[in-house]
């Protein structure tokens, strides 16, 4: 079976402005997922709909201590991540060597804690 192609920069651009049926986009998501490009994948998960997936994607983020996959995710989920997956992120981010990932990943911790 031949491998999904990543479309180019303008293809991509096209795809993003144009209406897709949601099963066309999210098999477009899965290919940049499954290449490791999440970031690209989000807009296509969320022409979608596919809110379960985006927030399976923020899971595997929170893991990985990506916190700026995080926030995005959070940003687009429109809901607000917990203090406790917030210090998750900071200590995975700070287990992979990505300091500042974790400093920004701690401030959102404290800041999750003082809105509860």
């Amino acid at each position: 079976m031949k491998k999904p192609v990543i479309p180019n920069p303008l293809e991509r651009r096209y795809l993003i402005e144009r209406d897709a049926a949601p099963e066309a986009s999210l098999r477009l998501a899965e290919t940049y997922l499954a290449e490791g490009r999440g970031w690209e994948a989000i807009v296509f998960l969320q022409k979608a709909g596919a809110h379960d997936r985006l927030a399976a994607l923020r899971e595997e983020a929170v893991v990985a201590g990506d916190f700026f996959l995080v926030r995005e995710l959070t940003r687009v989920l429109g809901d607000e991540l917990p203090a406790a997956q917030w210090r998750t992120t900071s200590e995975a981010a700070a287990a992979a060597g990505k300091e500042r990932y974790a400093a920004s990943a701690h401030r959102m911790a404290e800041r999750a804690e003082h809105r509860s």
